[in-house]
C-alpha cells in the first residue's frame, strides 16, 4: 500500500510525476478546480466581509470522495497542483475537503516535471500560501462582482446572455480605440527623397534627412520639384564618416507574454493554443523507454531567471556543437520591471540535450514546434552576441545634408541558430555595405530620387501585439491573457481578419455603453492599478478584503446609477427621413439596425453599413436579393432570403405565396438545386451514383445504394461543380486533462468531448471547415 498521496489537477501530470515518485506513493488528479463560485447566483456576501460562499463544481463530488477516502489511508498528503495563484486555490480548497480525514497535508510545488524537478519538489515541502490564495480569492471575486452586477444591464437593450468582464472589456476597449484611431486617421503626403552621389568612384545611395542641421522633409511634388532645381548646381562633399562596431545580444528566455507573442509571429499560433501546447509539454510527453517526461519547465511566469545548472548545461552543449566563439563570456542582467512574480524561472527546455529533432517522433506537430521554439530561444539566450560593423556617411553642401547608412554581419553568434520576429517589418532597417571615403571628400550629385509616400494609421493589433500591450499596460496577467483573448472573440465582440482583431458592431456597442456608464472601472489605469494591488495582496503588503472594500465603494455608485438610468448614447449623425428626429443604433434578434429614437411614435429602421472612415451609411432593406427568376406557383419573382440553415430561394408574394427552393450559387448566377438531383461525382465508398438529399439540417449527398451503403457527406461547389466534402476529424487534445477529444454529436449539432468525461467534462463547440475537416470552434 502506498504511504503518500500526491494530489496534482492533471491526470497526464499524475502519470508522468508517478513514474518518478515509486511505490510509497500515489499520485491522483483533482481535473482542476473542485470548488468555485455558484453559477446561478451572486455568490458573495457584500455585507459580510466580501465572503466568498464556495460549492463544490458540478460533477466533482465523485472525486472528491475518492480524495478522501485514499487520504485516509496515506500517511502524508502533498498538494502538488500548478505553482501559481490558481494552483494555490485549487490546493486550497482539496486541503479544506480532506483534512477532516486527514490534516498531514503539505503544499510542494514542481517548477520542472522531471526526476529531479520532482525530487526537490517533494524534498522541500511548505504550508499552503495562504496570501497567494487571497489573491486568486480578490481577483474570482472582483471579476464575479462585475460580470454578476453589470452583465444584466446589457440584456434589456441589446440581447440576453451579453456579459461584461472585468479585465477583458478594457481589452475591448483597446481594440475598440484603436479602430477609431483608424477611421478618423486622415493620410498627409510626403516624399522620400534620395540622392546618388558619386564619390572616389563609388556609387552611394543617401537620403535626405536635414536642413541647417535640423530634421527636414518634403511633403509634395511642388516643393521636391523645387528642391531639385535649387540644388543642380550646389557642391556636395563628405561631412562626416562614422564606423563602428556593435553588439546585438541575444533575446532572453521566453516569459509567458514573450512566448505567446513570439508563437503567434512565427507559429500563427494563437496565446490560448499556446498556452494548451506548453501546458501539455510541461506536464510531460511519452518518451518510449524513458517513458512521460517533462520537456519544458512551468509555462506561466514572468521572470527570465534562469538556474545555474541550467546555464551550465547550455554552455557546455553549445562549445560541443558551435565552438568557444559562440559561447556567451558576457554577463547579462535583465532590466527589472515591475511586479514581477521572481518564484519561477523563465521558460526552458528541462534539458537541452534533448533537441527537437530528437523527440520529434513522439510530439505532435504543434508540439514539436513549439517545444522546438522554446528550446532556441533558450539555447540563443546563452550564446555569445552577433557583432555588426556599422557605417554612417553624411553628405552635405553646407545646407543639405544626406544620410547613408550601411549595417554588415561580422559574426553571426546567436543569430547562427534563432532570430527574433518582428511585429511590423520596417523599411528603414540599416543593411548594405558602405564604400570607404573619408571626410572632405567631394560628392559628385548625379541624381535625385523621390518617392510619394502617404502617413500610415496605427495598425490593427494581432495576438502578439495585442498581448504586448495588455502587458505594457499592465492589464491582467500574463497565465490571463489567452482566456482574456479568446473571451472577446468568442462572445462575438471582436473578429479575428487576416490575424487582426477588428471590432463587431455588437463590440463597439457593448463597449459604449460600458465606458460612457462604467468610465472608472473599464478605465485602463484603473484596471492596471487593480493589478498591482493584487500584487501587493499576494506580497502581504496589503490586506485583500481592504483591496474589494475599496474597489467596491468606486464601483457602487457607477452601479447604482446606470441599474436607475442606463445611459444609451448610441445617436449617429444622421436624422430620421420621416420625422427629423436623431437616429440611434439598435440591436435586434437579427443584429445591429438603425432605428429613430422617437419609436414607437416613429417606426422608421434601416439596415446600415460602415465606411472605411467609420461613418454610418444606411442601407435601404429589401425583400430579398434579386434573382430574376419566376416563381412557377404565382408568378413572382424569386429572391435569396437567408434561413438559420443558410440562403435559400424563396417567393417575394410571400406570405401568400410560401415556395421556397434551394440553390447553389455558380460563377455567373445561380443553380436551382432540385431534391435528388444526381451530380458527376461518385460514391468513394461503394462507387455508386450520388445524389443530392434533403434532410433537416439542409441539403446533403448521399448514395444511391443506402441501405446497403451508407456514405453521407456535405458538399462543396468548386468551378460550378458539385464536389462532396469528405469529413476528416482533427487530433485535438484536452487541455484540461491531457486526454484526447472525441467527436460527438447532440441534437444541437457536433461537439468534442473529453475521453475522460465523466472525471473530465470538457467540451468544445465543432466547426467543419470547407476542406471537410472537422475542427474546434474558434
Amino acid at each position: 500500500m502506498s504511504k503518500n498521496l500526491v494530489i496534482v489537477e492533471s491526470p497526464a501530470k499524475a502519470r508522468t510525476i508517478e513514474k518518478y515518485l515509486g511505490k510509497d506513493f500515489k499520485v491522483m488528479a483533482s481535473v482542476g478546480h473542485v470548488k468555485d463560485l455558484p453559477e446561478n447566483e451572486l455568490g458573495v456576501d457584500i455585507e459580510n466581509g466580501f465572503k466568498p460562499k464556495y460549492r463544490v463544481i458540478k460533477g466533482k463530488k465523485k472525486i472528491i470522495d475518492a480524495l478522501k477516502k485514499e487520504a485516509e489511508k496515506s500517511d502524508t498528503i502533498y498538494l502538488a497542483p500548478d505553482p501559481d495563484r490558481e494552483g494555490e486555490a485549487i490546493a486550497w480548497h482539496i486541503a479544506e475537503e480532506v483534512k477532516k480525514k486527514n490534516p498531514n497535508i503539505k503544499r510542494v510545488e514542481f517548477h520542472e516535471i522531471t526526476k529531479k524537478g520532482v525530487a526537490e519538489g517533494i524534498s522541500n515541502p511548505k504550508d499552503i500560501n495562504i496570501q497567494r490564495v487571497n489573491a486568486q480569492q480578490s481577483r474570482r471575486i472582483l471579476d464575479r462582482l462585475v460580470g454578476y452586477l453589470v452583465s444584466p444591464l446589457l440584456w434589456k437593450p441589446l440581447k440576453y446572455g451579453l456579459s461584461a468582464g472585468r479585465v477583458q472589456s478594457v481589452a475591448l476597449r483597446l481594440i475598440c480605440e484603436r479602430e477609431e484611431e483608424i477611421e478618423k486617421f486622415v493620410p498627409k503626403e510626403y516624399h522620400l527623397v534620395d540622392g546618388i552621389f558619386l564619390c572616389n568612384n563609388h556609387e552611394i545611395k543617401a537620403r535626405l534627412e536635414k536642413k541647417n542641421g535640423k530634421k527636414f522633409e518634403l511633403n509634395t511634388q511642388e516643393q521636391v520639384d523645387n528642391f531639385k532645381k535649387e540644388i543642380k548646381d550646389h557642391e556636395f562633399y563628405v561631412s562626416k564618416v562614422e564606423k563602428k562596431e556593435v553588439k546585438q545580444f541575444a533575446p532572453l528566455p521566453f516569459i509567458t507574454s514573450t512566448l505567446q507573442q513570439e508563437a503567434a509571429r512565427k507559429l500563427s499560433f494563437s496565446a490560448k493554443k499556446t498556452m494548451m501546447i506548453a501546458q501539455q509539454l510541461y506536464e510531460g510527453v511519452e518518451l518510449g523507454a524513458e517513458g512521460p517526461t517533462g520537456l519544458i519547465t512551468y509555462m506561466r511566469t514572468d521572470s527570465t531567471r534562469v538556474s545555474d545548472d541550467a546555464k551550465s548545461e547550455a554552455q557546455n552543449y553549445i562549445l560541443k556543437r558551435f565552438g568557444e566563439k559562440y559561447c556567451s563570456n558576457e554577463k547579462r542582467v535583465s532590466k527589472k520591471k515591475q511586479n514581477v512574480q521572481d518564484a519561477h524561472e523563465a521558460i526552458r527546455p528541462t534539458s537541452v540535450l534533448r533537441e527537437p529533432e530528437s523527440v520529434k517522433n513522439y510530439l505532435t506537430q504543434d508540439q514539436y514546434k513549439l517545444y522546438k521554439l522554446i528550446w532556441e530561444r533558450f539555447v540563443a539566450s546563452q550564446m555569445a552576441p552577433a557583432i555588426f560593423d556599422k557605417s554612417t556617411i553624411e553628405i552635405s553642401d553646407g545646407v543639405y545634408t544626406f544620410v547613408a547608412r550601411g549595417k554588415i554581419l561580422k559574426f553571426d553568434g546567436f543569430m547562427k541558430l534563432y532570430v527574433e520576429g518582428k511585429d511590423n517589418e520596417s523599411e528603414n532597417d540599416e543593411e548594405g555595405i558602405i564604400p570607404d571615403v573619408k571626410e572632405s571628400d567631394l560628392a559628385i550629385l548625379k541624381e535625385i530620387v523621390s518617392k510619394q509616400m502617404f502617413t500610415s494609421p496605427p495598425p490593427r493589433y494581432t495576438e502578439a501585439t495585442l498581448v504586448k500591450a495588455l502587458e505594457q499596460k499592465g492589464i491582467g496577467r500574463p497565465s490571463t491573457y489567452a482566456t482574456i483573448i479568446s473571451t472577446i472573440v468568442d462572445r462575438g465582440y471582436v473578429e479575428v481578419k487576416e490575424r487582426r482583431f477588428y471590432p463587431t458592431e455588437l463590440g463597439r456597442i457593448v463597449n459604449k455603453l460600458l465606458t460612457t456608464n462604467f468610465p472608472k472601472i473599464f478605465d485602463v489605469k484603473f484596471t492596471a492599478e487593480m493589478e498591482k494591488d493584487l500584487d501587493q495582496v499576494e506580497k502581504g503588503e496589503i490586506d485583500w478584503k481592504k483591496v474589494l472594500s475599496d474597489f467596491y465603494s468606486s464601483f457602487e455608485q457607477e452601479l447604482k446609477k446606470a441599474e436607475n438610468k442606463l445611459v444609451m448614447d448610441l445617436r449617429i449623425d444622421k436624422k430620421c427621413p420621416e420625422c427629423g428626429s436623431d437616429l440611434i443604433i439598435k440591436y435586434g434578434k437579427n443584429g445591429p439596425f438603425v432605428a429613430c429614437e422617437n419609436y414607437p411614435d416613429c417606426k422608421y429602421s434601416s439596415d446600415f453599413k460602415r465606411g472605411e472612415n467609420g461613418l454610418i451609411e444606411l442601407v435601404e432593406r429589401k425583400n430579398g436579393e434579386s434573382t430574376g427568376l419566376k416563381c412557377e406557383k404565382c408568378g413572382s419573382e424569386m429572391v435569396i432570403k437567408k434561413s438559420r440553415f443558410g440562403e435559400i430561394l424563396a417567393c417575394s408574394g410571400y406570405p401568400e405565396c410560401k415556395n421556397i427552393k434551394n440553390f447553389i450559387r455558380l460563377k455567373d448566377g445561380i443553380k436551382v438545386i432540385e431534391k435528388n438531383e444526381k451530380i458527376d461525382e461518385k460514391c468513394p465508398e461503394c462507387g455508386g451514383n450520388l445524389f443530392i438529399k434533403k434532410g433537416k439540417n439542409g441539403l446533403f449527398l448521399g448514395c444511391e445504394n443506402y441501405p446497403d451503403c451508407k456514405f453521407t457527406a456535405n458538399f462543396r461547389v468548386e468551378d460550378d461543380k458539385i464536389i462532396p466534402v469528405i469529413k476528416k476529424i482533427d487530433d485535438i487534445t484536452c487541455e484540461k486533462c491531457g486526454g484526447k477529444m472525441v467527436l460527438k454529436r447532440s441534437r444541437r449539432g457536433s461537439f468534442f468531448a473529453c475521453e475522460n468525461y465523466p472525471e473530465c467534462k470538457n467540451t468544445k463547440s465543432a466547426i467543419t471547415l470547407e476542406d471537410g475537416t472537422i475542427t474546434v470552434k474558434k
